[in-house]
């Protein structure tokens, strides 16, 4: 018996290199992948957090120049029905005077086709973006402390905001953010 019967052919002690090989490979695939699935499936959001990540609020109650706060993500939200005069005063506004140049337009109609005609109603964060304070001007009876533009005034360090929400005056650095949202009826709107 020569040492080629008791070890196979050299072909066949490549094939099972090749299959040892592979099978660990494998094995060692399977172990990572039941090492890290618990560890990233710890980081996606929960349901509580799923529940928050939108919100529908409805706009029937808030007459023309009123403001009303409601919650976002756990962040105040402040959804705004401009008068006509209102909407009047944003559009006069020349650009070249804003530190964040943002025309009305830009802050409530969008390419969006369910937001057209919808200009009156503004709808943004209500976070300051100074330092996060949240500003007055959308709760009741804050209406006399909506600073010189008619808009939100943020009581931490003077930032005053007008009636598109844009900064006018104060430290902060940009115009107050515009969540996306959407309108499901002409008196609900979708934020998030």
């Amino acid at each position: 018996m020569s040492d080629d019967d008791n070890n196979g052919t050299p072909e066949d002690g490549v094939r099972r290199r090749d299959f040892i090989n592979i099978a660990a490979v494998s094995a060692a695939g399977v172990g990572g992948v039941t090492v890290l699935y618990p560890l990233i499936s710890q980081m996606w959001p929960s349901a509580d957090v799923l529940a928050e990540s939108s919100a529908e609020i409805d706009l029937s109650a808030i007459a023309p120049g009123q403001a009303v706060k409601a919650l976002f993500r756990k962040q105040p939200l402040f959804v705004r029905n401009l008068t006509p005069k209102e909407v009047a005063e944003a559009k006069a506004v020349p650009l070249s005077e804003l530190r964040d140049p943002q025309s009305l337009e830009d802050r409530t109609v969008n390419a969006d086709k369910n937001k057209k005609g919808k200009e009156n109603w503004l709808i943004t964060m209500g976070v300051c973006t100074h330092l996060g304070c949240v500003p007055l001007g959308a709760g009741p009876g804050e209406e006399a402390s909506r600073g010189a533009f008619g808009g939100y005034f943020c009581p931490c360090h003077g930032s005053t905001y007008d009636t598109a929400a844009r900064i006018r005056k104060g430290p902060a650095p940009k115009n107050l953010q515009v969540p996306p949202y959407e309108f499901t009826s002409d008196t609900v709107v979708k934020i998030g």
